[in-house]
């Protein structure tokens, strides 16, 4: 796939033999294109800090190992592969939520630890930072990567390290590799050849036939239509789909994790498809598809809007990466750029309804109401002023990215939220990840009061690195979603000055902000400060919510607690 061919290695024979593991890992991942590794150092992993440090390699240190390892997947969302690099347990065992968000998104983030030496393992020592066995992390690990070694045996290191960075870029899923910190200067046992990278083919007549059933399919639809999802973005293919579309007149509607993957100021672009959660015109348009193409799709509860969705599988074509469904058939072994790049080059031109006009919030003038409390709708149109070409757009799990969700990405913007897996946190080390991958962006940042404690602190690495990001904090003193779902004391945080974090850093601007005039005028500082990070304390009352969390709560709230509870 275009995305996972930029990153292939070339066919490498090692000119020293005597290479040592360590030298041999990190030339490998320089080949696979890393630019960048996040991550706390400690004892089991010195070795291979210092190493690094005497590589090309940027070495970025966070504040704590979950961070780095939610930064190290807003790095591989925007560059293509990131890393993160801990001591064993404490630090590999503190990363296993950000991974397993990684995993079940499709980005590809590599772990690299350190462990204890195979020759201080004699006699089954209680080292530190051990639990249960030595081998207890790698374990664990195994259930949430696609592929995982440990590199003790000079043997088969060199072999494992290739193996698993290759499943790495072909699945974009995060992989694991634990590195014995006395292994790490053991040099090759026998001369180790690096292998060309190469994707496996699609089967030929496998890939002719899904092509010529879907063909028809579409052919015979009266309102055939695209569906896109996240792979679309993991595997850079954004271009493919575009120019599919415009030849063949196909509507595009796309996933939340898939958005932004074109304009959505496109003519042929729908919106965002959420089920019962989404604007309602979407919703009907979408189902009213009689063959719908879903490309790149992960049919998650929040992508099927906790399942209200409405898809007769009789009417889809559904291709992955992983996989290629038409109605009730299987392909098997058809690559999904294959797929797509076949359905464009059979000249296919299809007829479709009107689609539903886009919301014009983007383009009309945003004049602040004086002595107006801000409102979470107001707030979102408001952002929508601050998108061009240049901004990445990273919201954290509640309203952040539900009101996000409605923001129109004018450009094929970037839009970064945690929106399968949804771990509160995400965004603000996601803001150091996305600002390494992609310096000359402008991270705007939405992130809810309470996911912002969890996480806020890593506002020190942005402040370290000289990041100019715009950070909102949609300050309501507590979880926003849970409060609609089931009300309850254990909904209330308690409330922190945010805009004077500036003050405790040294660094950046704050901006207290209860009005419309107020978010204004915060805004255009914030837009104009380039030279440091801002951040708006918004506060927001506690049950003011944006459109798109109205739609949720009142789905979410029927199952969380049902009616004939009472």
């Amino acid at each position: 796939m275009p995305n996972a061919s930029r990153q292939q290695p070339h066919d490498v024979t090692l000119s020293n033999s005597r290479k040592t593991i360590g030298e041999y890992l990190i030339e490998r991942l320089q080949t696979h294109g890393l630019r960048h590794v996040f991550g706390v150092p400690g004892d089991y992993i010195l070795g291979l800090y210092d190493m690094l440090e005497s590589s090309p390699i940027q070495v970025v240190g966070m504040t704590r190992e979950d961070a780095a390892g939610f930064a190290a997947d807003a790095c591989a969302r925007v560059q293509g592969l990131g890393a993160v690099c801990v001591t064993y347990g404490v630090g590999g065992l503190s990363c296993v939520n950000s991974i397993a968000g990684a995993y079940a998104e499709k980005s590809p983030v590599v772990v690299l630890t350190g462990s204890p030496g195979i020759s201080e393992r004699v006699d089954n020592p209680l080292l530190h930072h051990k639990v249960k066995e030595f081998e207890t992390q790698f374990e664990v690990y195994q259930k949430i990567t696609a592929a995982s070694a440990v590199l003790a045996d000079p043997l088969t290191a060199f072999g494992e390290i290739d193996r698993v960075l290759a499943t790495a870029v072909r699945y974009k899923r995060p992989v694991y590799l634990e590195i014995p910190r006395d292994r790490l200067d053991t040099r090759m046992v026998v001369p180790h050849t690096s292998p060309a990278e190469i994707l496996p083919p699609s089967d030929p007549d496998a890939l002719r036939e899904a092509i010529d059933e879907s063909l028809a399919m579409l052919k015979a639809a009266k309102r055939p239509m695209i569906l896109a999802g996240v792979e679309l973005h993991r595997f850079g293919l954004q271009d493919s789909l575009l120019a599919l579309a415009e030849d063949a007149g196909l509507p595009i509607a796309s996933t939340l994790l898939g958005k932004s993957v074109i304009s959505e100021a496109h003519p042929l672009f729908v919106g965002v498809y959420e089920g019962g959660m989404g604007r309602e015109e979407v919703t009907q348009y979408v189902e009213a598809s009689d063959c719908l193409l879903m490309l790149g799709c992960l049919l998650s509860d929040i992508d099927l809007g906790i399942f209200t969705a409405h898809l007769d599988p009789a009417h889809c074509i559904h291709a992955t990466s992983e996989d290629l469904r038409i109605r009730y058939h299987h392909y098997k072994d058809a690559r999904l750029d294959d797929f797509i790049a076949g359905l464009r080059g059979r000249g296919l031109k299809a007829d479709h309804s009107p689609i539903p006009k886009q919301p014009s919030n983007h383009l009309e003038p945003w004049v602040p109401v004086a002595q107006t409390p801000v409102k979470s709708e107001r707030l979102f149109s408001r952002l929508n002023k601050l998108l061009d070409s240049r901004t990445i757009v990273i919201a954290d799990v509640g309203d952040a990215m539900f009101g996000s969700s409605d923001l129109t990405m004018t450009q094929r913007t970037d839009y970064i939220s945690p929106s399968y897996y949804t771990s509160m946190g995400f965004a603000l080390p996601a803001v150091v990840g996305a600002s390494v991958a992609s310096p000359n962006s402008r991270i705007l940042a939405i992130i809810g009061d309470g996911a912002f404690q969890m996480t806020g602190m890593e506002l020190s690495t942005v402040a370290k690195l000289g990041q100019n990001p715009i950070i909102i904090v949609m300050n309501n003193k507590g979880y926003t979603t849970e409060r609609f779902l089931l009300e309850g004391p254990f909904n209330n945080i308690h409330n922190w000055a945010y805009h004077r974090l500036p003050d405790v850093l040294g660094t950046g601007q704050g901006f207290e902000v209860r009005t419309e005039e107020e978010l204004d005028q915060a805004l255009r500082a914030a837009k104009a400060n380039t030279e440091s990070f801002s951040l708006l304390n918004v506060h927001l009352e506690p049950l003011d919510r944006s459109p798109a969390l109205d739609r949720l709560t009142k789905k979410l709230a029927e199952r969380v607690r049902p009616k004939s509870m009472g």
